[in-house]
């Protein structure tokens, strides 16, 4: 099973997306299912992974993942949107990269939240996906006013005989690992701590987009992406790398509002060392390895260059002390 360190460069196998209309293939009933949300796919998930694998090849079944789309939260509470860690696509390759090369995603809407607790496991789990072992967190809730625990998934699935493993908390450095803690960390720009509790460095996806060139005519040229309204990275400067084309590049990025020219919507601006080429329209990735600075207002045109020339040195030294990502 592939590292969680690893996991920047595992393509997911395959995602299947639940549809309560239709059966389920059955080349893909029968699997040892993690149960869970698995927003960044942390250590503690990489470790409901491992004994989900480990129970799959007790009992000579394929493991995989089943979660949820959109976050429980964002029906709740639509007003608090949650800061999400990992869209989707991404989701998937990492829940690949940790061993559950299948996923299955379960829409999540309010037909579904009112399934009651009995219901979702014995005809969803047990019957429509056919799970021959479920293994969750402590802390897993399921059915109708989230009135399901892992008591609840232990007493229901004994009267079939499927084994239930429930997965303690999990710690790193002296505390408990969750998606929580990655956000708090994000949120305040530690991106180290981030990576240490995920066991890989945070990254984004997205599209480059056309900008105001601002950054060409200043000797650094950026690849500008937006990112999605409820990231709650905190604005400033970091040390990162670029994917371009399964290589991963060193360069310096600036995410926030840019004081200095027009105070405007957040956006994603990287400048990656030593490369020329066209970007544009290409899906990257950015990982964010070191934190440099806030985000500053400056006079003039010369003192931001000089800062600029600065936080590239600074980030140069960040990343030469940092191993390379694997392609």
């Amino acid at each position: 099973m592939t590292s969680p360190a690893d996991s920047l460069s595992v393509a997911a196998d395959s995602a299947f997306v639940i549809d309560l209309a239709k059966p389920t293939p059955a080349a893909l009933r029968g699997a040892v299912l993690a149960l869970g949300n698995f927003d960044g796919v942390h250590r503690g998930h990489a470790e409901l992974a491992r004994e989900t694998v480990a129970l799959s090849e007790r009992l000579g079944r394929r493991p995989a993942a089943l979660t949820f789309e959109p976050h429980p939260r964002s029906l709740f509470r639509p007003d608090q949107p949650v800061f999400r860690l990992t869209p989707p696509a991404v989701k998937t390759e990492l829940l690949a990269g940790i061993g559950l090369a299948t996923t299955f995603i379960l829409p999540f809407d309010r037909d579904i939240a009112a399934i009651a607790a009995d219901d979702f496991v014995g005809d969803l789990l047990l019957g429509r996906l056919g799970a021959t072992g479920l293994v969750c967190g402590y802390d897993f809730h399921f059915g109708k006013g989230r009135a399901g625990s892992p008591g609840t998934l232990r007493d229901l699935c004994a009267r079939d005989g499927v084994p239930v493993i429930v997965v303690p908390p999990f710690a790193f450095a002296g505390e408990p690992v969750s998606s929580t803690l990655v956000r708090d960390a994000l949120g305040q720009g530690d991106v180290a701590r981030a990576a240490d509790l995920l066991g890989r460095p945070w990254f984004v996806r997205g599209a480059v987009v056309h900008g105001e060139k601002r950054g060409r005519d200043l000797g650094y040229p950026t690849a500008n992406m937006h990112l999605p309204r409820d990231c709650k990275l905190r604005y400033g400067i970091y040390a990162v790398r670029m994917r371009i084309d399964g290589i991963w590049h060193d360069g310096v990025a600036s995410f926030g509002s840019r004081p200095t020219f027009d105070d405007g919507a957040p956006k994603l601006e990287t400048f990656v060392f030593d490369f020329s080429g066209d970007l544009y329209g290409k899906q990257l990735d950015v990982a964010f390895v070191g934190w440099l600075r806030a985000e500053a207002k400056f006079d003039n045109l010369d003192a931001l260059i000089a800062q600029m020339n600065a936080d590239s040195a600074a980030a140069r030294d960040i990343l030469a002390k940092t191993p390379p990502f694997l392609p």
